[in-house]
């Protein structure tokens, strides 16, 4: 147990010995060793590296360097990381073996180990973290710790600032003000609806029961998206502080976080954060002598994507089948054991600290009119740098695809982006400079989701994603209601029998007629939004749906029914790359000659339309 004091104490010795992570102009002989330990780069044997420099550095009895464990630094495409403070030194795509090079070179003898040093795009070499692009147009609120700190230490997660909102909640607030400063900040939901986070909080405090529940949906499940996965392996500390808060703010002494548990690395990271707080007295009974109570717990969910909504999250915490309740009553009312219930997902919570310690005007004059704040971002797809973004609201997907991302790689086109997983809809190219906030990706068919973006180049068909997205979704739903259960399967044998070259005049108009009953008949937002992708690829590729139906063609190749591959003799290079890369032999043809596929022996696999740099393949 920690009394406040010590808290203190903690945080005013610690942040000395810490300043080198974030200053660095930092004045200390002590290298950090900075090694990112998040899934992606634990995929790519960040432990091992993490365990090569430790052994290393103990057997050539170097003094002064720490090798620290991070969360996620954001730039997953140039994982495993390793950052040495203070310098901000930036080595990319590292491996075990490089460890016994950097230590050598770089810790004993002050040498840059230019071979491993980041490239940016443009094949610029970066020596520092932030003259990379990808940095440039960021802002870290959520993500602020993520990269930092070392997730398992509490002690790091207080010196930089942790529980000292608590600290100010508890002994110089009222719930009320609480409830006021995140009303005034403008934060809203990051699940997906953006619904106002502080009047969501004042619903719960003024509804009436003797037990109220705070719970933090982290059932993340868009394809693609891994915002909040990145959060809880980076900084749990700030979540479990986030949902102290709300506990407080509501009337609230019992917490439930609700994580799938394909999240191994994030539930044991949040386990021991609680245990931690635990230890140091912050969660439990009279924290701090404040008379405030607060306890958490972990649930795990076995990736249902239907649990993400909010009711049906509720129901598996319960025990019970994952299946949304109708509404009303909301959870504010009764919500978790029929107890008023406030839920928040994980990218909400990780702003409340900041709001707290910062106040309500520094965030709202962050973004635009009516959406606050920063938003955070799994950029994927075609795109260079894939990764972890967090940007203002009112940036536009052109700076994110463009200035953020690096760009389209392999020379080829933008063609749009997938915003809201398959909830959500596509933005092509013409409303590339559209800002990224709530309003004006509805007012454009989209919506923003949880932060999952997916790029697409002009190599993608838009009936092939609706399709994908639409198996996705009905192999989700839940079976409760007809709408979902039965449309969504009566949507996916339509766009099947498109993209199969089966398709019939009048198959565009069934279409539209079952997405919009679908939308107004589903129970839940799971049935309600699963239309999404097909409604907004057919407004703005109708085209391809045509094509598909009347002249049995996909222009992108995708659709191996519709597909006839030949090369094109006049872009054809004959550099040989889609004959070494056929896994059928199908395609003859002499060096600096253009080459021929023999259709009869082609799968149609679409790996020799990948390959080629001269897109002379086509279909």
């Amino acid at each position: 147990m920690k009394t406040l004091e010590e808290i203190k104490e903690i945080r005013e010795n610690k942040i000395k010995e810490l300043d080198l992570r974030v200053n660095t102009a930092s004045d200390t002989r002590e290298k950090h060793i900075l090694v990112c330990h998040g899934t992606g780069c634990t995929s790519s044997k960040s432990p091992k590296i993490i365990e090569n420099f430790r052994k290393i550095i103990e057997e050539k009895n170097i003094e002064n360097v720490r090798v620290i464990q991070t969360g996620c630094f954001g730039l997953c495409a140039k994982g495993p990381i390793v950052i040495i403070r203070p310098e901000d030194t930036f080595y990319a795509n590292c491996k075990p073996e490089d460890c016994e090079e950097i230590v050598e070179k770089h810790i004993q003898k002050g040498e840059i180990v230019e071979r491993l040093l980041c490239k940016d795009v443009d094949n610029t070499v970066v020596k520092k973290l932030d003259e990379l692009n990808f940095y440039k147009k960021q802002k870290r609120i959520a993500l602020k710790n993520c990269g930092v700190i070392d997730p398992e230490n509490i002690d790091e997660y207080i010196a930089f600032d942790g529980y000292k909102a608590l600290e100010k909640v508890l002994f110089s607030m009222s719930p009320d003000d609480v409830i006021e400063t995140i009303s005034n900040s403008g934060l809203r939901g990051r699940g997906g609806a953006g619904f106002p986070t502080g009047k969501k909080w004042s619903f719960t405090k003024m509804a009436q029961g003797d037990q109220k529940y705070v719970v933090c949906n982290a059932d993340e499940g868009d394809p693609g998206a891994f915002m909040d996965r990145s959060i809880l392996e980076g900084d749990p500390h700030c979540v479990v502080e986030a949902m102290m808060i709300a506990g407080f703010a509501i009337g609230a002494n019992k917490g439930y976080i609700y994580v799938r548990a394909e999240y191994p690395i994030a539930v044991e990271r949040f386990q021991k954060a609680i245990d931690q707080a635990k230890e140091y007295g912050i969660l439990g009974e009279n924290i701090w002598n404040s008379g405030f109570s607060f306890d958490l717990e972990v649930r795990l969910g076995a990736g249902a994507f239907v649990c993400g909504e909010e009711t049906a999250l509720l129901e598996s915490i319960e025990g019970k089948r994952g299946q949304p309740r109708l509404k009303p009553p909301f959870p504010a009312n009764e919500g978790l054991y029929g107890k008023p219930t406030l839920i928040n997902n994980v990218e909400t919570y990780a702003n409340v600290t900041k709001i707290i310690l910062n106040g309500a005007e520094w965030y709202s004059g962050i973004g635009t009119e009516k959406s606050k704040g920063t938003k955070v971002f799994a950029l994927g797809g075609n795109v260079n740098n894939i990764g972890l973004v967090e940007v203002p609201m009112g940036v536009t997907l052109r700076e994110i695809v463009y200035d953020i991302g690096g760009g389209i790689p392999n020379g080829r086109n933008f063609k749009a982006a997938q915003t809201g997983g398959p909830s959500g809809g596509c933005i092509t190219e013409e409303n590339l400079d559209t800002p990224i906030d709530y309003e004006s990706l509805q007012a454009i068919g989209s919506m923003m989701g949880s932060g999952g973006l997916i790029v697409m180049d002009d190599s993608k068909c838009m009936v092939n994603l609706a399709k994908f997205y639409l198996g996705f979704t009905v192999d989700e739903s839940c079976g409760k209601c007809t709408p979902c259960r039965i449309g969504t399967k009566r949507l996916l044998e339509l766009l099947t029998k498109i993209t199969e070259g089966k398709g019939e005049e009048g198959d565009i108009e069934k279409l539209e007629t079952l997405c919009r009953n679908i939308q107004k008949a589903s129970i839940c937002g799971l049935g309600q939004t699963a239309p999404n992708p097909v409604l907004s690829t057919l407004k703005y590729f109708r085209e391809e749906y045509e094509e598909h139906i009347k002249e049995k063609k996909c222009r992108a190749g995708e659709c191996k029914a519709l597909m006839q591959l030949h090369i094109d003799s006049e872009l054809c290079k004959g550099c040989g790359l889609c004959k070494r890369n056929c896994p059928v032999d199908a395609i003859n043809g002499e060096i600096k000659q253009p080459h021929v596929i023999d259709t009869e022996k082609c799968i149609k696999c679409g790996t020799c339309i990948n390959k080629c740099p001269f897109h002379a393949i086509k279909s």
